[in-house]
């Protein structure tokens, strides 16, 4: 099942086990019951500390398997084969239920251990998903802490007549005690937060105790980072508050265009961003939204959603963009009921549908090349005359006989029955004509819309709703820097970002310099 080189590596982490691991599998006839058995024999020939056990009619899903370890209240289980994105998730699972610690703040260990009540949580993932992982993986740790707390992660793929009944469209979704808990990707605080209600009233009050900043950056992608880690290098007091740290390289695949990385996921890069920043004396403050910009004379205030607020010298805004929405009756209803914006995480739970891709830039041309190996036929729908998208694209996209490509058609309405989509109606822009396709998926890929409307009227913007710059990062706001994606600078790319904030935090520290001393004595504070 694992190849040799895998297993080398594999073998390396288990030795980190310190007490033993109990694998209960439940089988049936199926291949894929024989692929998992597979893979728990590899395991167990790796580790003396991890037995296999097998029950078959046992009322699990098959195939699964739980772990647990002797003396312990443990209830984990995986339905299916975690392998693809969940592999590392079956790799930590192992460690944590063999006793090796977390690599989780105390703070948040202490609040799972605390939350009270039965918490059944099934979660529905699929291989090709990048945002699972770190829900799996969450899940999969309460678990461990808190024996009040169940969890199963279930392969959507290996249990279609389930994600069928389910109406599940989208990963990965959360079920608590029967009931949709959340969909999409979550960080361990958020499902926390979600569940103990007055964690952001607590959290509010130790953030409003905070101490001004020399340099306060307002999101954690590649550009907050950079900005981040080059004011923190200058002995300064730095912060950084995001609404979720990595941004919107989380929702990237391949990158293969970052210097001197040949290829890496966004997962990773956002994972490697934030370590990077934890290296230095940075107040990370995660899952935190601004919502308010307000301008002084010594400080610049930053309140936050959930009623802190923060006050700094300087600024640095580097809020980053999302996915553009097409802003057509039924969009909203049907959101992750048919309509999504990840063809590599919900693409699988589409196999054998008809569906359509919007958009004929390089991303809804890649969108539709993907799906087109899942589902039994693609239409794309570009609203110019022409695609966008790279030659090298477009001759690949031609080449597929089960894509159709419309032009010059405008997408006006979303259609379903009440729970899931059932078609959608296009215009043709040329004969003002109007045309109904029937289809059971529609993948949105339109471009992208700034971070920023949270500072109408109180910074510059474009008519595009970017935060109009200068050449060295200043905002219309004395004192205001602003970096990456959410700004006016041409070509949105990691690469850029990352320059772009370490540009305008140096931009911050000359500014620093000539106005004010900066607070070097208490830049450890945090």
């Amino acid at each position: 099942m694992l190849d040799d080189n895998l297993k080398a590596q594999l073998k390396a982490y288990l030795e980190k086990l310190v007490r033993p691991v109990e694998i209960v599998a439940s089988t049936d006839d199926s291949a894929k019951s024989g692929e998992m058995i597979a893979l728990l024999d590899d395991l167990v020939a790796l580790s003396d500390k991890i037995t296999v056990s097998r029950r078959s009619g046992d009322g699990e899903r098959a195939p699964s398997f739980a772990l647990n370890s002797p003396g312990h209240d443990i209830s984990l289980r995986f339905a299916g084969i975690p392998l693809g994105h969940e592999f590392t998730s079956l790799v930590l699972a192992l460690l944590q239920v063999g006793g090796h610690p977390p690599r989780t703040e105390q703070a948040i260990i202490d609040q799972i251990r605390e939350l009270d009540g039965d918490l059944t949580f099934e979660t529905y993932f699929s291989l090709s998903c990048q945002n699972c992982p770190d829900v799996v993986q969450a899940l999969n740790l309460m678990a461990v802490l808190n024996p009040r707390i169940k969890h199963v992660a279930i392969d959507g793929g290996v249990f279609p007549a389930e994600v069928e009944s389910r109406q599940v469209m989208s990963v990965p979704t959360v079920y608590l005690n029967g009931e949709i808990f959340a969909q999409g990707r979550m960080e361990i605080e958020e499902i926390v937060a979600k569940l103990d209600t007055n964690s952001a009233a607590r959290a509010a009050e130790k953030l409003n105790e905070r101490e001004p900043y020399d340099v306060l950056v307002i999101g954690g992608g590649p550009a907050g980072a950079a900005a981040a880690i080059y004011a923190a290098r200058k002995g300064i007091r730095t912060g950084i508050a995001a609404e979720r740290f990595g941004g919107q390289v989380l929702d990237t695949m391949a990158i293969e265009n970052f210097i001197s990385v040949r290829h890496t996921e966004g997962p990773q890069l956002a994972t490697s961003l934030e370590a990077h920043v934890k290296d230095y004396d940075v107040d990370v403050m995660n899952l935190q939204r601004a919502e308010k910009l307000v301008p002084g004379t010594d400080h610049v205030a930053v309140e936050l959603a959930n009623g802190a607020t923060l006050r700094s010298k300087t600024v640095i805004l580097s809020t980053g963009a999302r996915w553009r929405q097409m802003g057509v009756p039924g969009e909203d209803q049907y959101r992750n009921k048919g309509v999504a914006y990840c063809p590599h995480c919900d693409g699988p739970l589409f196999k054998g549908k008809r569906v359509a891709v919007i958009g004929g830039g390089n991303s809804g041309v890649e969108a539709a090349i993907d799906l087109a190996n899942i589902v039994s036929h693609v239409t794309l729908i570009e609203f110019d005359g022409k695609l966008r998208a790279d030659d090298v694209l477009q001759r690949k996209l031609r080449s597929l006989p089960n894509v159709d490509v419309l032009l010059n058609a405008r997408t006006s309405e979303v259609l379903g029955d009440g729970k899931k989509v059932t078609g959608l109606v296009y215009e043709n822009r040329i004969a003002g004509q109007r045309h109904t396709l029937s289809l059971e998926g529609i993948f949105v890929q339109i471009g992208l819309l700034p971070n920023t409307e949270w500072l109408k009227g109180t910074v510059e913007l474009s008519s595009r709703g970017e935060v109009v710059i200068d050449h060295s990062g200043q905002t219309s706001v004395p004192g205001v820097f602003a970096a990456g994606d959410c700004t006016t600078v041409p070509y949105k790319q990691i690469v850029i970002a990352v320059g772009e904030g370490a540009k305008a935090s140096l931009s911050a520290f000359d500014h620093l310099m000539r106005t004010s001393a900066p607070d070097t004595d208490n830049a450890k504070a945090a």
